[in-house]
């Protein structure tokens, strides 16, 4: 990987933000979704209350934020910690998309094949490119006006160039999800979501990001995967030729401008520094039917492996809880 784009490991030089973990009183007090029920009672059953699907467990030491919007009852069907900010890795790179598109300057054909390998691949390079020229920290401020997004943060001023230090939570980007199906041109959102529909299970560094959605839910589905801290090889290079599923992944990194002190700059704190993150986030079922957005963040030093079993895992006992 070149320098200035790392789809891995972060520089760990902020504290990590406070956790919202399983079983605590903290995961209690943010867990306001309402149990979705399976069916009523027999006929003749009197007063039997309908079965309550079981809520999904969160496993110990990881964080997560999650919210799932059924499109055909028009609500959310599910969600835990919906607000809480996580680092967002690459999935942030669904506002660059969108920044770009609705510019209003000509999108080259050059552009074009950078914008399909930065959504299918999570190409981090063509992400870059589009990150400088939109004027960085600048693009992430625009999208969260005119989308209406209360928790996107962008990085510290003192890290202009990692647009993976952005700050997202589970809800805004379910609200992205929903600008791109009801709000957006056509031709926008029909371009994004297109790519995320086909996107690749191998990223282009090698990572095999088929993890959560592509994993635990049957198809048809579109994703836009994410991933930091891991380090810059993957345990096990990814062979698209042996693909049952397919998603896309993420990355980051830029220059620290010399000399600059994040206290005295800025106070956007950057989410979990020193824990690896990993997130699922896409449309789901017959004609797109759910919006599923699943943010994680692990306990430092936690592998690949062990973070992908724990968020397929989590995302496989969201999908069945909200489905």
């Amino acid at each position: 990987m070149r320098p200035l784009v790392i789809a891995a490991a972060l520089p760990f030089v902020v504290a990590c933000a406070p956790a919202v973990t399983n079983g605590g009183p903290a995961a209690k007090a943010a867990d306001r979704g309402t149990p979705v029920t399976a069916g009523r009672a027999p006929a003749g059953a009197g007063t039997t209350p309908m079965t309550r699907k079981p809520r999904p467990k969160i496993p110990r030491g990881t964080t997560a934020g999650y919210v799932v919007f059924d499109r055909q009852t028009g609500r959310v069907a599910l969600r835990h910690a919906e607000h809480r900010r996580f680092r967002s890795a690459s999935v942030v790179k669904i506002l660059i998309a969108i920044d770009l598109l609705e510019s209003g300057k000509p999108v080259s054909a050059a552009d074009r094949a950078l914008l399909k390998s930065m959504l299918r691949a999570s190409d981090d390079d063509a992400a870059t490119t589009f990150w400088r020229r939109g004027g960085e920290r600048r693009i992430v401020q625009r999208m969260a006006k005119r989308l209406g997004l209360k928790d996107t943060l962008p990085p510290p001023i003192y890290k202009p160039g990692f647009w993976g230090y952005s700050s997202l939570s589970a809800s805004d980007i379910v609200t992205t999800y929903r600008y791109l199906l009801d709000r957006a041109d056509p031709k926008v959102s029909g371009l994004i979501l297109g790519h995320l529909r086909k996107a690749a299970k191998c990223g282009k560094d090698g990572f095999d990001q088929s993890f959560g959605i592509p994993s635990a839910v049957p198809r048809p589905f579109a994703v836009k995967q994410g991933w930091s801290g891991f380090g810059t090889t993957p345990p096990v290079r990814c062979r698209e030729d042996a693909s049952r599923v397919r998603g896309a992944f993420a990355g980051t990194l830029g220059a620290v401008p010399a000399g600059r002190s994040a206290s005295r700059l800025d106070r956007i704190v950057v989410p979990d520094l020193g824990r690896p993150v990993l997130h699922t986030t896409g449309l789901a079922g017959k004609g797109e039917r759910l919006v599923m957005v699943l943010l994680t963040a692990h306990p430092a030093g936690t592998s690949w492996q062990e973070s992908v079993r724990r968020t397929t895992d989590l995302t496989r006992q969201i999908h069945q809880a909200a489905s």
